[in-house]
């Protein structure tokens, strides 16, 4: 039986994607090489946080974010949403400059975010070092588990029972109006979208996205310990690093009592092996913000792969006249779980012709039109 969509990809994005899609009424086949939010979904912190790399950035993560906090009431306690909020610390005048930059900006996008002196951050958050300069707390962001709510997206949202969800099936081809799977089998639809991260390149070859490798660890429970994300005003520029390996402090409160900490980026590898030396650096990063850290009891650590564009921006929209009813939805990097519901929103949008509320021009692979189009 022909499906309206086949969506490859039960990630977050994967997820997000489908639901929209049977919301507005299509029938939709999820495929997935494993199963539910593993990938880049399971491998991440489940942040959902505004970000300011770009004017199309913050459009689409806060607009995304939006979306998140007029869902969390729908979701289960499972799903361990939590409306903590970001705090951006500030270790100088400097980044303290930085923070006042990054306000404004936010300001300028609908965001709201209070300037913290170095008293009021002390206060916000105690188990912060001294002396630093002072910070800027973004009040709305959160964290989710993001396996979880994937998981809630594809069984429970509006319309969950035009879904479909089909594990063990890894998407191995393209065909016009079909996909090809490892076992042969041909899955037809009017609309394909590509959602499955680093693996979209396997479907559609030239497509621009790199894998960026990341280390997390996480902590024993410390309830209490640390109220809201943290993270240091040198995480933008790190985490936009074009080669080579960097770390940067990013600490995160678990609804368990858990501290999860981030982060780390690395360049050409795909071995998933947890490299020691590079813990090593992320937890010696952190102490510098965070003292007791580096004597909590750390229970696991693993790694995973982000897939990014160039511009670090995702590609949501047609896959181009080469490949006719195939939609990509992939190249998120570290924002995949913030945007998701957005890309979702954008995404289905294009496919019916409707008014999105941000425009879609930015996310569009067009903008990769000669590159893409020779295959590079």
């Amino acid at each position: 039986m022909t499906r309206d969509a086949v969506v490859i990809g039960a990630g977050i994005v994967g997820a997000a994607c489908a639901a929209e899609l049977a919301a507005q009424g299509m029938r939709v086949d999820v495929l997935d090489a494993a199963g539910i939010g593993g990938g880049a979904t399971a491998a991440g912190m489940g942040h959902i946080v505004v970000m300011n790399d770009s004017p199309a950035e913050l459009a689409l993560s806060a607009y995304s974010r939006e979306l998140w906090l007029a869902l969390a009431p729908s979701l289960r306690a499972a799903d361990a949403f939590a409306r903590c909020g970001t705090l951006w610390v500030a270790a100088d005048d400097e980044e303290f400059d930085a923070a006042r930059t990054l306000q404004s900006a936010f300001a300028g996008g609908g965001v709201r975010a209070q300037l913290l002196d170095a008293a009021a951050l002390r206060e916000c958050e105690p188990s912060l070092a001294t002396p630093m300069a002072g910070g800027l707390l973004v009040q709305d962001d959160a964290i989710v588990y993001a396996p979880r709510a994937a998981q809630w997206l594809l069984e429970h949202s509006l319309g969950h029972q035009n879904i479909t969800v089909r594990r063990e099936c890894e998407a191995t081809a393209l065909t016009k109006g079909n996909v090809r799977l490892a076992d042969g089998e041909l899955v037809s639809a009017d609309l394909i979208v590509v959602a499955n991260g680093l693996a979209a390149q396997r479907l559609l070859p030239g497509l621009p996205i790199v894998p960026k490798k990341g280390h997390l660890l996480i902590a024993d429970r410390y309830p209490g310990y640390l109220h809201h994300q943290v993270l240091e005003l040198g995480y933008i520029k790190s985490a936009h690093q074009t080669q080579g390996a960097s770390v940067a402090f990013n600490a995160q409160p678990r609804p368990t009592g858990q501290v999860l900490l981030g982060s780390s980026r690395q360049f050409d590898t795909l071995d998933p092996v947890v490299e020691w030396s590079v813990l090593a650096r992320m937890v010696q990063r952190a102490a510098r913000y965070l003292p007791a850290l580096p004597s909590m009891n750390a229970i696991r650590a693993w790694t995973g792969f982000r897939a990014a564009s160039p511009d670090g921006l995702p590609v949501i929209g047609p896959a181009g006249d080469e490949w006719p009813g195939v939609w990509v939805a992939a190249g998120h990097e570290g924002l995949g779980v913030t945007t998701s519901l957005a890309t979702a929103k954008l995404l289905a949008a294009q496919v019916f012709g409707t008014r999105a509320a941000i425009d879609a021009a930015p996310y569009r692979v067009d903008r990769f039109a000669v590159e893409y189009g020779h295959g590079a």
